[in-house]
């Protein structure tokens, strides 16, 4: 998001986070044993497990809990055929939503995602309605009185797409999928530990939202995140401030 939202979303999230860690827990366990799966469960060989295993450490998922659904996956015997599968649609204020999900029943999860929309008052759309408003990208967040310089110079010689100070003083470190690891890695071994971190959809342009709005899309954000087969939702809003706090 632009301005200062970045930061002030990342904490609105990770609280909401905090107040659903089971079913926070019960997503991120799902992500863990479909790239077990799919890439096997050596984090130094998968990327993208070792990403979601980042992912689950910042949730405080217990050690034992992860490894029981890497090594899950990694045997094959889940039971369970999950498979990822996105869906795109429109919010209020014509606000673009991206919603990826790990589904064993494509049509509960369809129908699901479709009253979330309705009920919010948006619509869910057709395969590319959204998805080219969007870039595969990482983010690397640092709190307010991180050293811009300092981490400007390892993020840049570490090969970053760019380095963007917020109005709080808060620092986010963007960079291509393919390289978010090697960038994160240099960015801690030189001594700066990231606030949070993802790979995730990043809008190309921002829908600049009142607090009315705002409080609509949020909405239904939250009723998509509800939901058990949704992994996560991105929009391009860029919600007023006083909702992030």
């Amino acid at each position: 998001m632009a301005g200062h939202s970045k930061w002030s979303n990342i904490k609105h999230r990770k609280a909401g986070q905090d107040a659903k860690r089971a079913k926070v827990f019960t997503k991120i366990i799902r992500e863990l044993t479909v790239a077990a799966r799919d890439g096997g469960g050596n984090i130094e060989d998968n990327p993208g497990l070792r990403t979601i295993v980042d992912k689950a450490k910042a949730s405080q998922m217990p050690k034992d809990t992860m490894e029981r659904a890497i090594a899950r996956g990694a045997g094959g015997d889940d039971g369970v055929e999950l498979v990822p599968l996105t869906y795109e649609g429109y919010g209020p204020g014509g606000v673009a939503v991206l919603v990826e999900t790990m589904s064993d029943n494509r049509n509960r999860t369809v129908a699901e995602v479709r009253h979330a929309f309705s009920k919010a008052g948006g619509n869910l759309g057709t395969d590319g309605s959204v998805a080219y408003m969007f870039d595969r990208k990482g983010q690397i967040l640092f709190e307010p009185g991180t050293s811009e310089d300092d981490v400007m110079e390892i993020a840049i010689e570490s090969g970053a797409d760019d380095v963007e100070t917020e109005d709080d003083g808060s620092i986010t470190v963007s960079t291509m999928a393919d390289d978010y690891l090697a960038i994160k890695d240099a960015l801690v071994s030189g001594g700066f530990e990231p606030a949070a971190s993802e790979v995730a959809m990043i809008a190309q342009n921002y829908n600049e939202l009142d607090v009315d709005m705002g409080e609509k899309v949020l909405r239904l954000v939250d009723a998509l995140e509800d939901l058990d087969d949704v992994t996560n939702v991105y929009t391009n809003a860029n919600f007023p401030g006083e909702l992030m706090s």
